[in-house]
């Protein structure tokens, strides 16, 4: 999985879902193309949502994305810490073999093992802690896709629709048949009304010490860095 780094909103929208066509009666939404020269297709009672505004402006959205931004902090201050107690051990190193404060070749070696040790345990800990983000960030998904979902079935029923499309699913749809806001103003007064919140990130446990990297260099292999996601699937 490619992650993007800095990002300042969570791209839970535009391609989103398989909102793809919520019917109350998929039977009938399968079968209407069959009446395109009858009456029953112009009968259909059809809206359509915008779903980047949805994912703007509904809550458990944005929740999710600031919990996916403390995520993004929580790795990228792991990150700087790491770097920096191995650069700073390297340094040391560096000081006492240019000053010839190793006495024995097994005093050298020993420090070389650490650093190589220290730089190990950096990637495997920044290595788990990414896919501990990765894999909040797909359980969020799933939440956020069930959660629009069920309330569209719901909604569809409640209001009578036979479909409600994406509108970028759609060439061309006329503005009066935007039930958005609608959407919406049901979706937050469901989801204040029960006090769903985005669960809070566990922070994983420290990796076991893997083979020691061979390279001697101070710098640690940077993992690819949480952030941004595509909710097409």
């Amino acid at each position: 999985m490619n992650f993007i780094k800095h990002y300042t909103k969570l791209a839970l929208l535009a391609t989103m879902m398989v909102l793809a066509a919520t019917s109350c009666n998929e039977k009938q939404a399968a079968e209407a193309p069959k009446a395109v020269n009858g009456a029953s297709l112009e009968n259909l009672k059809i809206r359509y949502i915008d779903e980047d505004s949805i994912m703007a402006n509904y809550n458990l959205a944005k929740d999710i994305n600031e919990a996916m931004l403390r995520r993004q902090n929580q790795y990228d201050a792991a990150q700087k810490q790491r770097a920096a107690d191995i650069s700073k051990f390297g340094n040391a190193m560096q000081q006492k073999y240019q000053n010839n404060q190793y006495l024995t070749e097994e005093a050298f070696n020993a420090d070389q093992a650490k650093l190589q040790k220290m730089q190990a345990d950096a990637e495997n800990y920044l290595g788990n802690l990414q896919q501990s983000i990765a894999n909040e960030l797909n359980q969020s998904q799933a939440q956020l896709l069930d959660s629009i979902d069920n309330f569209l079935k719901d909604y569809a029923k409640t209001k009578g629709y036979d479909m409600v499309l994406r509108k970028s699913a759609t060439l061309f749809i006329d503005e009066k048949f935007d039930v958005t806001a609608e959407v919406v103003e049901g979706l937050n007064k469901r989801y204040n009304k029960v006090g769903s919140k985005s669960p809070s990130p566990a922070k994983p446990a420290e990796a076991a010490p893997a083979k020691p990297a061979t390279a001697t260099g101070l710098s640690t292999q940077k993992p690819a860095t949480p952030g941004k996601v595509d909710l097409k699937k």
